[in-house]
């Protein structure tokens, strides 16, 4: 991204992201803020916040850009919620270019069959569990505008920033539907963007599951069952995980965005290019929770065959 992209995109969108912010009322909360030590870990960058205030409880270059992966589809799953009067049971044939994208990129994949029909529920299921990169070409295919897949795909990606520019997010941009691109963002700007994907219930109910099955019309005429497991290994770790994404790129090293709750409180956070992302998602959570179970904490096994992402 140039500099001169951002000059534009801070101008563009630092009325909106004042506005936002001025009118929010979870900004006007009061966050506690942790007293004990910072830890120290392995990410590039990363971020803790308040789930309700959005108060920053940690950070390490949490407002350096930096390649994003597959956590673009948190975004992605955000224009699509966010479509005035959206069908979640509409049902969507998966055509064989969204196979073709995945083989091409080697992506990751949810597997969808050619000719068979999935909800966008369902959609939104394979794009965020197993981090299906065929899924997230169904959505833009489908909620985009234009003639061919080519016009409808640039078109969701131009909402996927125009969206950004709506929550303020200066240090943002998106050039694919799932990560796959040279999308970039800051550990403090996806924060942001989580913590307005978690406001929308689906949203929060699709993260959290370890492992989705269901149905789908199957193109022969028969039925067939889709089962996909969340590549989020942090969900039944961690105390309290309830999401949200991983990603995935050489550029971008392995990320995580996260969340959990305890009590009364939610935490929210990301760690971008990391060795060790789930220690340190622990680690930090256990900062902001002021409490001392990462370096217990066992990661949930993922079954054999599972996408890893």
């Amino acid at each position: 991204m140039t500099a001169t992209f951002l000059t534009k995109r801070k101008a563009a969108a630092a009325l909106a992201g004042g506005t936002l912010l001025a009118l929010s009322p979870l900004v006007a909360q009061a966050a506690a803020v942790p007293t004990q030590p910072e830890p120290s870990i392995a990410a590039l960058g990363a971020v803790l916040v308040d789930g309700d205030s959005g108060e920053t409880l940690y950070g390490k270059e949490a407002d350096t850009a930096r390649p994003i992966a597959s956590t673009a589809k948190i975004m992605a799953a955000s224009v699509v919620l966010d479509t005035t009067g959206v069908d979640l049971d509409r049902q969507v044939p998966v055509q064989q270019e969204y196979r073709d994208y995945v083989t091409e990129h080697g992506s990751s994949t949810a597997d969808l069959q050619t000719g068979d029909k999935l909800t966008v529920r369902q959609l939104l299921y394979a794009s965020l569990l197993p981090s299906g990169a065929d899924a997230a070409f169904a959505l833009a295919d489908t909620f985009g505008t234009g003639a061919t897949s080519a016009e409808r795909t640039a078109s969701f990606i131009a909402k996927m920033n125009a969206e950004a520019d709506e929550l303020g997010l200066v240090n943002t941009e998106f050039d694919s539907f799932d990560g796959a691109g040279s999308d970039v963002s800051t550990p403090g700007e996806l924060a942001r963007l989580a913590r307005h994907a978690m406001e929308n219930d689906t949203f929060r109910t699709v993260v959290k599951a370890k492992e989705y099955k269901g149905d789908a019309p199957a193109a022969n005429g028969r039925v067939r069952t889709y089962t996909w497991t969340n590549t989020n290994q942090l969900l039944g770790s961690y105390e309290g995980v309830t999401g949200i994404k991983t990603g995935t790129t050489t550029p971008a090293g392995d990320c995580l965005v996260f969340s959990a709750t305890r009590g009364d409180r939610t935490l929210i956070g990301t760690v971008l290019n990391s060795t060790d992302r789930y220690g340190d998602a622990a680690k930090i959570l256990d900062h902001g929770f002021g409490s001392n179970t990462a370096g217990t904490m066992e990661l949930r096994t993922l079954p054999k065959g599972a996408q890893r992402d």
